[in-house]
């Protein structure tokens, strides 16, 4: 079965979904696996329950979400997508099980979960779920990625991806090139066009519907130990990458933010959307501690910082708002901790 006779067939229910991922106030997908591992990250004694108390900043934001929160319940009783349906909330859900380490290469990985994807697409589904994604990682050194790292994370993602739009879910196909590292920006670059190539091979050849995916790669920079470079080279190399790789089926890139600081990461989006050339998709973001860090800063966990947290948020979520459109113009550079770092070495999450 393809897409095609999925819960797609004789219907415009997957661009509907598209258009309300992509383009609503132009920011997508908080992903609040990450929130719990940028808890941790920035050592916060911060109790997750209450992170439901923090509702109010959640109308009209796409959330990624684990599974044990996706079917689970409020303090109060109410099951969380029903909360975030009330607020016009499309939900979606991490799929992938996490990495393993590949065999036959040094220390590369792959992704687990295709077992069972299917049964639970279907689950998440009927939930309410209308969205996915997938993390494949790779890593850049002196032999690394291989090819049969690349080769096994594009199947995978691609797998991925046909049995999500079989089971009426819109996949966001990730491709993660760590940042780990002392290579240049040509490099990443280099390496970032054999990955994309690979993974819209893998998609063609699974009989994908490229209409119906997302697309969140990491932008082109240089390894986290590499001198650092302006932004509009950065935008350069990263749109060049995509144009040679990417098809202009695909609706929308929406980039992760990799360990760059929430002020890198806003700067450089919005450089890429200034840049002039051909650039036939929506040049969005799906950032996890890019987008939550001065939030949770500004938080900590207490109920009488809930105002102030909120109002970094959305200052965060405007800055990168207008980053999508090219006209950000620095106002969010600062807020606490706009500009740190937040990059660890081989994150997981």
């Amino acid at each position: 079965m393809s897409a095609f006779n999925g819960k797609y067939h004789g219907s415009f229910s997957l661009f509907s979904y598209l258009l309300r991922i992509c383009f609503v106030y132009h920011f997508v997908c908080i992903d609040l696996e990450i929130v719990f591992g940028a808890i941790g990250f920035l050592g916060s004694a911060i109790d997750a329950d209450t992170l439901f108390d923090l509702k109010a900043l959640i109308s009209q934001i796409r959330f990624v979400k684990i599974e044990s929160v996706f079917l689970g319940y409020l303090p109060y009783g109410q099951p969380f997508v029903e909360l975030l349906k009330e607020n016009g909330v499309l939900p979606g859900i991490k799929v992938d099980k996490g990495t393993v380490v590949l065999a036959g290469t040094n220390g590369e990985t792959t992704t687990q979960g295709l077992d069972g994807l299917a049964q639970r697409c279907q689950k998440y589904y009927e939930a309410g779920a209308r969205f996915a994604k997938w993390r494949a990682v790779l890593n850049i050194g002196v032999t690394e990625p291989s090819q049969l790292a690349i080769n096994e994370n594009a199947n995978g993602l691609a797998r991925y991806a046909i049995i999500c739009q079989e089971n009426g879910l819109v996949p966001i196909v990730e491709p993660e090139i760590l940042v780990d590292g002392s290579h240049d920006i040509e490099k990443c670059a280099d390496v970032t066009e054999r990955v994309l190539a690979a993974c819209y091979k893998a998609l063609n050849d699974h009989h994908v519907l490229l209409e119906g995916t997302l697309l969140k790669p990491n932008m082109v920079t240089p390894g986290s130990d590499a001198p650092k470079v302006a932004p509009e080279v950065i935008a350069e190399l990263t749109v060049r990458a995509l144009q040679r790789t990417m098809p202009p089926a695909v609706p929308a890139v929406v980039f992760l933010s990799g360990g760059q600081s929430e002020e890198e990461a806003t700067v450089n989006l919005d450089a890429m959307n200034k840049l002039k050339g051909k650039k036939p998709w929506t040049l969005s973001f799906s950032f996890g501690r890019a987008l939550q860090s001065s939030t949770l800063k500004a938080w900590g966990g207490k109920p009488e910082n809930v105002a102030k947290a909120q109002a970094a948020f959305l200052a965060r979520a405007k800055a990168n708002s207008e980053a999508t459109l090219g006209i950000y113009k620095g106002d969010a550079k600062l807020g606490e901790g706009a500009s740190e770092s937040l990059h660890v070495k081989g994150y997981k999450y």
